[in-house]
């Protein structure tokens, strides 16, 4: 089962990198502490997910890069070919050179519905090279402008055409100090919108990434590229594919250990159908021992909570708004955008 990923903006394409280069030197470990039949398996397995036929030798990664302009698509393309262990194909980019890209609105309003036929295409093109299609995995920012006002819209005309395949968004929950001024006006237009068309959201909150790269990993002058191994390490560790040794894949719905509590569970679901555990003797890249947890949950609560007090209290004084409506989105679209993240809150509080 092959996913396509689909990376956007700067953010999506920098760790779209990232994590193709984290699952290609994993799947290519000597053994991976397991048999060579095993190991074997195991490595046909990734390629078939991730990467397409091989060019001279060199396979190609299931990926279509997405930005408004072609420095950063630039730069992928090149370290990627520079590696010299795998690449992106010729034709799996798109970009354009103009104004605004930082621009929630423009990349939702104006450049996705301009540009749609072509990435749509791009897309499709990726999906005709896979056997049998799982889904798509989408790496945009929350913040920004292409990462989020475009990927919204992407996400929305993959929900459209390929509504029986999954759609999973992993979004970067910004810094709460700031990085954009209008951030949290991206956030909720963002959330309101893959809402209604994502099947699943990955979250990752970079304040929590960065206490990991300064507090576990002792990183002095932390870059974005360390911040971006990281969040592969993690992707790729969730989709690790998991191999019994005997012809079939390991699945185990049993809770095990801690988890057996039936206080970690919303009371309408028991625990054993609401904790699943995929496993296997395979090793991930160098550690001899790793586990990955995906769990939804309160825990964003909180932090969704301030996004949508900050947006309230910059749209209540009417800030930046013209920003939005000069390129289609009006002050309802805000509304609308309050009020269903408002929604969402109380629902996960009273689980």
């Amino acid at each position: 089962m092959s996913i396509v990923t689909v990376q956007l903006g700067q953010c999506g394409n920098q760790i779209g990198f990232e994590v193709f280069d984290a699952l290609f030197s994993d799947s290519h470990c000597p053994q991976g502490l397991c048999s060579k039949r095993e190991n074997e398996a195991y490595q046909a397995s990734c390629k078939e997910r991730f990467f397409s036929e091989e060019e001279n030798g060199v396979p190609i990664a299931r990926a279509v890069l997405v930005d408004m302009e072609p420095k950063v698509i630039n730069q992928t393309l090149s370290k990627a070919a520079h590696s010299g262990r795998w690449k992106y194909g010729q034709h799996s980019c798109f970009c354009q050179k103009q104004g605004s890209g930082n621009n929630w609105a423009y990349g939702y309003s104006v450049h996705g519905p301009r540009h749609k036929e072509s990435i749509m295409d791009l897309i499709q093109k990726e999906v005709e090279k896979c056997d049998s299609l799982s889904g798509f995995f989408i790496i945009m920012s929350m913040a920004g402008g292409t990462g989020s006002g475009l990927g919204a819209f992407v996400t929305q005309n993959l929900e459209d055409q390929y509504s029986n395949s999954l759609k999973m968004n992993q979004i970067i929950w910004p810094y709460g100090t700031g990085e954009v001024i209008v951030q949290n006006y991206n956030s909720i237009l963002t959330l309101s919108r893959l809402y209604r068309s994502s099947d699943a959201l990955l979250v990752h909150e970079n304040d929590a990434v960065h206490k990991i790269c300064a507090k576990l990993m002792n990183i002095k002058q932390i870059s974005f590229r360390d911040i971006n191994q990281v969040l592969a390490h993690q992707l790729g560790s969730v989709f690790q594919p998991t191999y019994s040794g005997e012809g079939s894949w390991h699945y185990r719905r049993n809770p095990l250990g801690a988890f057996k509590d039936p206080a970690l569970y919303t009371s309408w679901l028991e625990p054993v159908h609401a904790f699943n555990v995929w496993k296997t003797q395979r090793a991930f890249s160098k550690y001899e021992k790793s586990a990955a947890l995906v769990s939804n949950s309160q825990f964003l609560v909180k932090p969704l909570d301030v996004i949508v007090g900050k947006a309230w209290n910059m749209f209540a004084s009417k800030a930046y708004i013209h920003q939005y409506t000069k390129y289609g989105i009006e002050e309802e679209d805000f509304l609308e955008s309050f009020t269903l993240l408002e929604q969402v809150i109380a629902s996960y509080c009273n689980l």
